[in-house]
């Protein structure tokens, strides 16, 4: 097993990280900024070096700072999180090359998912469903107004090296198509510097189902069940769930098994999900994209399947097999997380602000990951997640009732954040009964 592990994260992830971790017996790393020296994460490793300033380019994102801390504490190994460098292949590459241990997918697998259009033709030829688009970026508007009429509206409007749900847009006709393709082909270059752009089919009504895959150190890739994650505002998660309420036996078994055909596809090691647009009334399903690390919201699987899914990414990394048989996967009870966001709980627009009180729940199946403690600053550097609120139990209606006392719980003053639509959502017929569908929020506002 790997000896002393660098977190190059923040927050609530690199203390999940840190958590595990340190319960193997491995010495934890942590990397902070100027804005996060109080945080948790950093008084919590067991050891934590200051890389530069708020601004991620200048810490979090600083490859140079990163490798210079792990060299500085004598670290053996990488572990990224989410965001910032987790799905960066040129970082990967970086890391291994200088002697360390990359904990997460090959720089190869990262790169071949990493472009939305590669991807989607690599699914199509390993006999995954995709979805009708584009099998090239769509090099002008006249070439996006041609494929949207042969693909038929709406279509979605998508930046080829995007991701975390940004840099999209919806057309219903071709006038709105001018209009989104220039938008986002802007953005996509301002923020991913590819300017690339595919144009898809999309669909008014449709559920956001993903699969856990884990590419074991023997080269198997092994299924972890499927995440509901249809709660969304602006394309962004907001509620997982898992089992999903949409997805039968027989569905699942086909999902499933996509998903290791995905991971199959591209000789996958390590952590990854493979999502898809599901049709809850045909049961079709089609790949959407595969993030290549671990996702904000592993814990629903942690629990249904009995895993920690840090431990099995470092002991991938570290050559050793998986705690658990991977022919006896069996799922039991539910789960739920609700990503606590410091935001108003109408537009979600973010407010930041000193905690001034933090309280958090407890109780039978009631677990918080949190990035934050009371009299922390939640600064505007950063994501806006607080907390996580995982809800576990032997039924869906046994979660959702121990999820309505968790949130009428939860105390947070301060920062705004959006506490208050949870409970509104706990409430909601449409969530209650499962039928929701990726517009939930949007008819709820």
């Amino acid at each position: 097993m790997i000896e002393s592990l660098l977190v190059a994260n923040r927050g609530e992830i690199a203390r999940r990280i840190i958590r595990t971790a340190k319960r193997l017996g491995i010495r934890a790393i942590a990397v902070y900024s100027e804005a996060d020296a109080d945080l948790p994460f950093v008084a919590e490793a067991d050891e934590a070096v200051l890389i530069g300033p708020p601004n991620p380019a200048q810490s979090y994102r600083n490859v140079e700072a990163i490798l210079a801390a792990a060299k500085a504490t004598g670290a053996q190994a990488i572990h990224p999180g989410y965001g910032f460098l987790s799905e960066n292949a040129e970082f990967a590459r970086t890391v291994e090359s200088s002697g360390l241990i990359w904990v997460g997918p090959g720089a190869d697998a990262i790169t071949a998912m990493g472009d939305k259009i590669n991807a989607r033709n690599l699914m199509a030829a390993a006999g995954v469903p995709v979805a009708p688009g584009t099998t090239d970026p769509a090099a002008d508007l006249d070439a996006a107004v041609t494929a949207a009429a042969e693909i038929g509206y709406p279509v979605m409007v998508k930046a080829a090296a995007g991701g975390g749900g940004m840099g999209m847009g919806v057309a219903v006709d071709e006038a709105a198509l001018r209009t989104e393709y220039g938008k986002v082909r802007a953005f996509a270059e301002r923020m991913f510097g590819d300017g690339s752009v595919l144009i898809e089919r999309y669909f008014p009504r449709v559920r956001h189902v993903e699969v856990q895959i884990l590419g074991l150190a023997d080269g198997r890739v092994v299924a972890l069940g499927e995440r509901e994650c249809s709660v969304q505002r602006r394309n962004q998660k907001l509620v997982e769930e898992s089992p999903s309420p949409a997805v039968s036996p027989e569905l699942r078994s086909r999902l499933l098994a996509a998903a290791v055909r995905a991971g199959e596809a591209v000789g996958y090691r390590n952590a990854g999900t493979v999502e898809c647009l599901l049709d809850p009334t045909s049961g079709e399903f089609f790949f959407l994209e595969m993030n290549t690390r671990l996702q904000v919201e592993h814990p629903v699987t942690e629990y249904v399947y009995g895993v920690d899914l840090v431990e099995e990414q470092l002991r991938v990394a570290s050559g050793l097999a998986p705690t658990f048989d991977p022919d006896a996967l069996t799922p039991r009870g539910h789960a739920i997380e609700l990503r606590i966001n410091a935001e108003d709980p109408k537009r979600f627009l973010p407010g930041p602000g000193v905690i001034r009180t933090w309280v958090e729940p407890t109780g039978a199946g009631v677990r918080v990951d949190s990035g934050y403690i009371e009299g922390n600053t939640v600064t505007p550097f950063y994501d806006s997640l607080l907390a996580k609120l995982i809800i576990s139990g032997a039924t869906r209606d046994e979660v959702l009732e121990r999820a309505k006392a968790a949130v009428a719980a939860f105390q947070i003053e301060g920062p705004k954040n959006n506490v208050p639509f949870f409970a509104e959502l706990l409430e909601n017929d449409e969530f209650l009964s499962g039928t929701y569908d990726t517009g939930i929020v949007s008819r709820m506002r």
